[in-house]
């Protein structure tokens, strides 16, 4: 199995220990050819509208988005802004592949990140957007008092925690991610 990360700018090296402990191989995506090797795709955290700037440099959001329809693609923080239909604060382009509506930066400046517990893991809230919204072909997986931080829809997964920063390796949503990757749910 190999798991490509989207490799342009954000927390992109921290996935490579959690896939590898998967059996799985790890790719860094940075243009078209890559996305023909791979099983399931991660967006990374980072800052999405540089993300965005560098993916129409190099050519990759139509592939992005058909890569979406068919294989298995996860968006974390940054990476979930991506993925989005609509996002705000400010209103910025996504690629509109999940039926979400989400807020950027929704809890505050890089002083109020900060750490939680889910499920008994640590994460980090970097930054972190908010989901407003969700579709009605869109499971809520968890919720942060009353927020959606993990939904997923189909073969696509959104998270707007990072789990790659985190007390164990593999996370449990990198092994989640990887059963998609293989055919599973």
């Amino acid at each position: 199995m190999k798991i490509g990360v989207l490799a342009l700018q954000g927390a992109i090296k921290l996935h490579q220990a959690h896939l590898e402990a998967l059996g799985a191989k790890y790719i860094e995506v940075t243009g078209e050819k890559h996305l023909k090797e791979i099983d399931g795709l991660i967006l990374p955290g980072g800052e999405s509208s540089v993300m965005l700037k560098l993916v129409d440099i190099v050519g990759l959001g139509t592939e992005l988005k058909a890569f979406a329809k068919s294989k298995p693609v996860w968006g974390i923080c940054a990476g979930a802004i991506l993925m989005a239909r609509s996002v705000s604060c400010p209103i910025q382009p996504s690629y509109n592949v999940i039926d979400i509506s989400i807020q950027r930066n929704a809890y505050g400046r890089q002083l109020e990140s900060t750490e939680q517990i889910i499920d008994g893991y640590y994460v980090s809230f970097i930054r972190a957007p908010r989901i407003l919204m969700v579709g009605k072909n869109v499971s809520v997986m968890k919720n942060l008092n009353n927020d959606p931080i993990w939904v997923e829809s189909g073969n696509l997964m959104v998270t707007t925690f990072h789990p790659e920063i985190n007390n164990a390796t593999p996370s449990p949503w990198h092994i989640h991610f990887a059963k998609k990757c293989k055919g599973g749910s």
